[in-house]
């Protein structure tokens, strides 16, 4: 297995709505995923991108996705890296490709001045809890995820 790790490019769109929606069935939530190329494109690849991505390649074919932006800590008054996707197709997994992203991330994250470096997982998700695990992800059971989406986020932002 020759592995290279890349940004993505433009061309890349296909590829990454691809390990998205494997990525959801997987997590046995295909039916959410209603992005498109298009929104995925302007989100990365516009003036002011919302994501940046890195494509993982075997032999210069596709096997791995981290999708990722920055956020922000009030508490370090510093940015962090947060992954929002990270995907390795069946066949490459247990070669090092999952392993091989969080290292180049971890890596860019120290390159950019980041205090942190971050994502979730969901919790019957135990071989890549395991796997965080191995890596030295703390887990941060204390804290809770919340969200307001749909008609909740629309009724919240209505004028009283």
């Amino acid at each position: 297995m020759t592995l290279m790790i890349r940004p993505a490019e433009p061309k890349d769109v296909p590829t990454v709505l691809h390990f998205v929606r494997e990525l959801a069935d997987y997590e046995k939530a295909i039916e959410k995923v209603v992005a498109t190329e298009t929104l995925l494109h302007e989100a990365m690849f516009s003036a002011t991108p919302a994501a940046e991505a890195l494509i993982a390649e075997n032999d210069g074919s596709p096997v791995g996705l981290a999708l990722f932006f920055h956020n922000f800590s009030t508490w370090t008054g510093w940015r962090g890296l947060y992954l929002e996707d990270l995907y390795v197709t069946p066949a490459a997994r247990g070669h090092g490709v999952g392993k091989a992203l969080l290292k180049y991330l971890a890596a860019l994250a120290v390159e950019r001045g980041c205090t942190r470096f971050e994502w979730q997982v969901l919790t019957w998700n135990t071989p890549a809890i395991d796997f965080y695990q191995a890596m030295g992800a703390e887990l941060m059971e204390e804290w809770r995820t919340c969200r307001v989406s749909g008609e909740a986020l629309t009724r919240l932002a209505a004028k009283d």
